[in-house]
């Protein structure tokens, strides 16, 4: 029997985009509960960063459609998909490098909440209580007064995510959230990312090359390759899948004793 768009937060349904003669993805389909850690991994090419640009909307697909939250959201651009409850964050952090910790969270709180204004002083009292604690749940509460600019890399991520959170929403799509971190902070913050999700009940989609940080916390695992799905299921299936040993040249890292994939 089939399942209805209703019945997942996310639903991607036959995607396909090409640029010129590149065929960059081929009838993709992927299914996202509620509450699920769902990661998209792949050998470099295989196009994870085209899937995540067309499920964010920042790329038009040629053909199939997106489900979010039971609604056809097919085409919609970034910020109304933001109004909506889908929440993203990017390879290369974006923040406001010469605001505090604190502002950028204001900033972003004030955005979702429709509020304009002329000039930041007459925002600086908006939304303080509740930008401290998105702070504090990503661990930032000590560095509230610090401008952005000086934070660790680490230290933006989890600044991004805090302001990602500011929108309240349902789904994050997060792009490579550890890139540039070394091996043990790549842990810790997906960890992080982790909790912070199931504390509020945030379902999220994430891409990353790193696959013990992957084999982690991925709750569900899709393997693209050339454009198209080339293994789907739980981590346990995809560790085990001979395909997939195959595509990833048959390398493998250890996590907790167990064998886990290499990219």
């Amino acid at each position: 029997m089939s399942n209805t768009p209703s019945e997942y937060v996310l639903k991607v349904q036959g995607i396909s985009k090409r640029f010129g003669g590149l065929q960059a993805l081929q009838n993709v389909d992927m299914h996202v509960k509620p509450g699920e850690f769902h990661a998209i991994i792949g050998p470099n090419g295989a196009g994870k960063s085209t899937f995540f640009n067309t499920l964010t909307g920042l790329l038009k697909a040629d053909a199939g459609s997106i489900w979010f939250d039971g609604r056809n959201v097919t085409g919609f651009a970034p910020h109304r998909l933001t109004r909506l409850g889908m929440g993203r964050t990017f390879q290369i952090t974006r923040v406001f490098h010469g605001m505090t910790v604190l502002e950028n969270v204001q900033v972003a709180l004030s955005a979702h909440a429709g509020q304009s204004w002329q000039g930041w002083t007459a925002a600086a009292g908006l939304h303080v209580q509740r930008a401290q604690e998105l702070l504090d749940l990503v661990g930032l509460a000590s560095q509230v007064s610090r401008t952005a600019r000086t934070l660790a890399h680490g230290d933006q991520k989890r600044l991004e995510l805090a302001i990602a959170l500011a929108s309240q929403p349902k789904l994050l799509l997060l792009d490579e959230p550890t890139a540039g971190m070394a091996a043990q902070e790549r842990l810790e913050s997906i960890q992080l990312v982790h909790k912070v999700a199931v504390q509020l009940g945030v379902s999220c989609v994430f891409t990353e090359h790193d696959m013990a940080v992957v084999f982690a916390v991925a709750s569900r695992i899709t393997v693209l390759h050339q454009g198209k799905v080339l293994a789907v299921g739980l981590p346990q299936e995809v560790r085990a899948s001979a395909l997939v040993q195959q595509v990833y040249l048959g390398e493998a890292v250890a996590v907790d004793g167990q064998p886990v994939l290499k990219s």
